[in-house]
């Protein structure tokens, strides 16, 4: 059964709460959980509550802040887009999201997070410097 708009919408406020904290508030996940995560030439995946915590703090081991995102519900449950920034050995940290989620039984049962992989802030102001984006 498809999730609802109201379900989908609050299922994202929670994984932005999660990718800002690394805590999975309750009701986000099923305990089976699948994350399959793509970031530039790699692929992980991580099975269950406990691993997908695990791989998360393992690329992000510091809280963070996700200061734009968008959300677009599915039949099966919703696209979020982020952008996450965080500070982590003494360094302003960037990256872009975008993460499929299937909902079932009311919480996330499997999430698909495509990464630009993370830029360091050297990076951030190359590209600043050397792209022009129609819409930031």
């Amino acid at each position: 059964m498809s999730p609802d708009e109201t379900t989908a919408r609050e299922l994202a406020e929670k994984l932005v709460v999660f990718l800002e904290t690394n805590t999975p508030p309750d009701g986000l996940f099923t305990p089976d959980v699948l994350c399959d995560l793509n970031v530039p030439q790699w692929r992980l995946q991580a099975l269950g509550l406990e691993e997908s915590v695990a791989l998360r703090k393992a690329g992000h081991p510091m809280s963070g802040r996700v200061p734009r995102s968008r959300l677009d519900v599915t039949s099966g449950g919703f696209l979020l887009e982020v952008e996450e920034e965080w500070e982590q050995g003494g360094d302003t940290w960037y990256c872009r999201e975008l993460i499929r989620a299937d909902v079932t039984d009311g919480a996330v049962s499997s999430v698909t997070v495509y990464c630009t992989g993370d830029w360091d802030s050297a990076l951030v102001a190359r590209h600043t410097a050397e792209v022009r984006l129609a819409r930031p």
